[in-house]
Parts: C-alpha cells; structure tokens; sequence
C-alpha cells in the first residue's frame, strides 16, 4: 500500500466518523501542526501514523479493526463515564453519592445522548 492510499483511508475514516482535525489532534495527543502535515500529505513520523490510525480504529496498513458503529460507542462511553464520575465525585464529598445501578442508567443514558441526543456534535471534543 502507497502512503497515497494509506491517508485517503484515514481521511475517508476521519470524515465517516465525524471528528474534526482539532479534536483528532487532541483526542490523538499530537499537535494540529502534525496532524495537518499528515493530512497534506507531508513525511511524518511513524508513531503520528499510528496514533491517528489507532484513535480512528485502523490498523497501521488503513484497514478497519473497529466497526464505526462501536468506535462511536465506545467514545461515547468513555465520554460519558467520565461525565458521571465528576458528579458522583462531586455528589460523594457530600454524602449523596448514586447506588451503582443508578450510575450505570445515568452512564448509558449519557452515553445514547453523546450517539443520538443533542450532544451528537460533542462526541469527539475533549
């Protein structure tokens, strides 16, 4: 596979999944400066390539090893696990904390609103 067709396969995974450059540079820990090299073509290093590669659930060759589908959703859990855990967090410094199973309806009801919900648009921003 030529560089050429390794970076239309990310591009095309980069716009499937909905991320922008600045949240991919973000997400990935690599500078948008990198990211824009990359994305133009430019010699980057081989760990850029993977990092990039890795967040958009491919593997180093371009070629998918996580449906969309579950990218998104395992984003979104992330996302929302971390969002329930700062009010949890927050709710047991002062005694009203949540009983597991309601953290884990608030985690999935958090999560189906970063996949479906008003929050679609926030999926990949950090």
């Amino acid at each position: 596979m030529t560089r050429l067709e390794l970076l239309k396969k990310v591009k095309d995974r980069r716009k499937e999944a909905g991320i922008t450059l600045e949240n991919l540079a973000e997400v990935s820990h690599l500078g948008y400066k990198t990211l824009s090299r990359f994305f133009a073509g430019a010699d980057v290093k081989l760990s850029t390539v993977e990092k990039v590669t890795q967040v958009l659930g491919l593997d180093f060759a371009g070629n998918e090893i996580i449906n969309i589908k579950t990218l998104k959703e395992k984003r979104a859990e992330e996302k929302a696990k971390y969002i329930v855990s700062l009010v949890q967090d927050t709710s047991a410094l002062e005694m009203q904390g949540l009983e597991s199973d309601s953290i884990k309806t608030l985690i999935e009801e958090t999560k189906n609103e970063f996949l479906t919900g008003q929050y679609k648009k926030n999926l990949w921003v950090s």
